[in-house]
Parts: C-alpha cells; sequence; structure tokens
C-alpha cells in the first residue's frame, strides 16, 4: 500500500521543503542479497515520487532475530541456537566486504538519501560478533555515518554486541539537519540530547515494528525536540518467513500464526501532530512534504539545545571513539 502525501515535487519546492519515504516492509529474512535487492527496488520506487530522503526499519538487513523469543533463546550451549547464530553471522552486513555497494549505488542515481537498519558484522571488531546499526549514506552514494546501538533490549543482547558513541552524528539535508536513533534508544534521553545538541531537527527512529513502541514515543520526541520525527517500522508475519529458514519448524511452532511485527510506521510534526499516523500491517512506502519553517516556529518557545538549556548548570560528554580491543602503533 501506497500513501502519497501532496503532490509537490522538488522543482514546485522552497529551499525550506524536504520529501520523505518511510519505507515499511519485510525482509526476505535471514537472506542479505535478496533483502538487499527488495531495498534498492524501494528506492528506486521512492524515486518515482521525487523523495529526498528514504529510511527503512531497524534490522533490516538480515532481518530481526525474532527466533529468540520462538525457540529458547537463553538456553546456554544449545545447538539450535548456535545453528542460527552462525547463520545469521554468514548473512550480516560487513560493510568493508562491499555489501552495501548496491545501496549506495541507487542512493546516487537517484539523488536519494538513505537511513537503513543492517546488523553488522564488524571487521574491527574481529569479524564474528553483530551490531544493529543505523547507516546514513547521502545523496552522492557515500556512507557518511553508522551507529552501533548503544544497549541491545532485553533478548536482543543474546545475539547483538553492544555499539559505542561515533555514530552520534547528523547530516546536513537541505534545510534540515537529521540524525537517527534505533529502537528503545530513543528512550534514551542522553543520546537524544546529544543529537539535539549538533542541531537535529528531523529525527528518524527505526524499529522492527509494532505500533506499540511508535504510538507514543513519536509524538514525546517531537514534541521535546520541536523537531519532525519519523518512525520507519519493518514487518513479520508467519508467511515472511523463508522455507529455508534454518530450523522453521521451531520458529513457526513458537509463533504459533501470530504477527510478530505489525508495522506502525508513521510521522510527527515539530509540535507533536500527526503527518501521518501509525501505519498498521501494510506493506508499503509512505510520503510527506516537511517544511522547515514550522520547526522555527516550534522553537519560538522551546528550544531543548539552545535558548532553554543551561549549559552553566548541566553539560552533556559524549564519547564518539570508535571502541576496539586493540589499538595498533606502527612505524
Amino acid at each position: 500500500m501506497t500513501i502519497p502525501i501532496g503532490n509537490i515535487y522538488r522543482q514546485n519546492m522552497t529551499t525550506d521543503h524536504l520529501k520523505v519515504a518511510l519505507a515499511q516492509i519485510a525482509p526476505i529474512w535471514l537472506d542479505r542479497a535478496a533483502t538487499l535487492s527488495k531495498v534498492v527496488d524501494y528506492i528506486h520506487q521512492a524515486h518515482s515520487e521525487s523523495v529526498d530522503l528514504i529510511a527503512f526499519g531497524e534490522a533490516l538487513v538480515p532481518g530481526y532475530p525474532f527466533w529468540l523469543e520462538l525457540t529458547d533463546g537463553a538456553r546456554f550451549n544449545n545447538n539450535t541456537q548456535k545453528e542460527i547464530h552462525s547463520h545469521y553471522v554468514t548473512q550480516a552486513v560487513q560493510i568493508e566486504a562491499g555489501h552495501l555497494e548496491p545501496i549506495c549505488t541507487a542512493a546516487k542515481a537517484t539523488q536519494t538519501a538513505i537511513y537503513l537498519g543492517i546488523i553488522e558484522r564488524a571487521q574491527n571488531r574481529g569479524g564474528h560478533s553483530l551490531y544493529c546499526s543505523m547507516v546514513y549514506i547521502n545523496q552522492q552514494g557515500e556512507i557518511c555515518s553508522v551507529h552501533r546501538k548503544l544497549m541491545p533490549t532485553y533478548e536482543e543482547r543474546l545475539t547483538w554486541s553492544t555499539g559505542d558513541g561515533h555514530g552520534l552524528q547528523v547530516h546536513r539535508l537541505g534545510a534540515f539537519t537529521v540524525g537517527g536513533l534505533n529502537c528503545w534508544e530513543n528512550w534514551m534521553p542522553l543520546p537524544r540530547a546529544a543529537l539535539y545538541g549538533l542541531g537535529e531537527d528531523l529525527h528518524v527512529a527505526i524499529w522492527p515494528g509494532n505500533e506499540k513502541n511508535t504510538q507514543d514515543i513519536t509524538r514525546f520526541i517531537a514534541k521535546e525536540g520541536r523537531s519532525y520525527v519519523m518512525s520507519v517500522s519493518g514487518l513479520m508475519r508467519p508467511s515472511d518467513f523463508p522455507e529455508n529458514t534454518p530450523h522453521i519448524e521451531k520458529i513457526l511452532a513458537g509463533c504459533n500464526n501470530h504477527v510478530l511485527a505489525n508495522g506502525g510506521s508513521c510521522l510527527c510534526g515539530p509540535d507533536g501532530e500527526w503527518l501521518i499516523s501509525p501505519q498498521i500491517n501494510e506493506e508499503g512506502i509512505y510520503y510527506a512534504v516537511i517544511d522547515h519553517d514550522k520547526v522555527r516556529q516550534e522553537r519560538q518557545n522551546f528550544d531543548a539545545a539552545g535558548h532553554y538549556s543551561r549549559p552553566d548548570v548541566t553539560k552533556l560528554t559524549v564519547n564518539r571513539h570508535r571502541q576496539s580491543t586493540v589499538e595498533f602503533i606502527d612505524k
């Protein structure tokens, strides 16, 4: 399902306007190449609507670890868990190996900026541990930041590692300054404050997909930051599990035909009002044109990092060093 909002294209926009797209899709689960191909298709589909920015859900490539809560994921030294995890590692994204080149090529060809949720197999941490990462690719097809989720949530810690502050970055996009966080990171006040301090006024929150997660926090961040907030979610239904998934029978038995991720993608203005209300169960792209003038209006009475802050009383220190277990000093 695709809902275009407005019919304003780039040639008719002022410099204050940006056209954004929320891509609510299911992955080809645990299949990196097939999911990347699907993402490329959606980028080109959004290009036909002249978008400036498109965002996809958390951990979309190659998929969220739904098996953990469905197959007794906390059982120690269990062959089922080892085998699924090994498959997950194999299908994860290694940026250094060029796995994101098709996305970068599509971004450059369409002049579209992209936020994409991936499971990153980080070479600088040995190449076998996984990170839930949020990648920003600019309109020239360049990877500008990779934010590794600071704290995986609950059972996610059984398969994902803790990230670092290196990716707490923002990027200029037209009149806007865009930044983002993964899933429950959006509930963490200090990472939000870090992005506010960098001038963020378009916040992208990515989620594996559920309305219960997006319906409250999206409006809250918009009101707190006096910013536009895009919450972009994935989908996962029993029919989305490929037949060749390792231990598929155990996963489906635990699923019991319930929808695991129902979407909930939405967009809120800096006054906290919906531009796109949470979208449920439908795969598709949702569009809107946003106006930076609305940000400036709402900052008149509250600006969390500006005139309504007291850095002489409270101040945040952020370590953006990319963490590693070793540091080599070569001559």
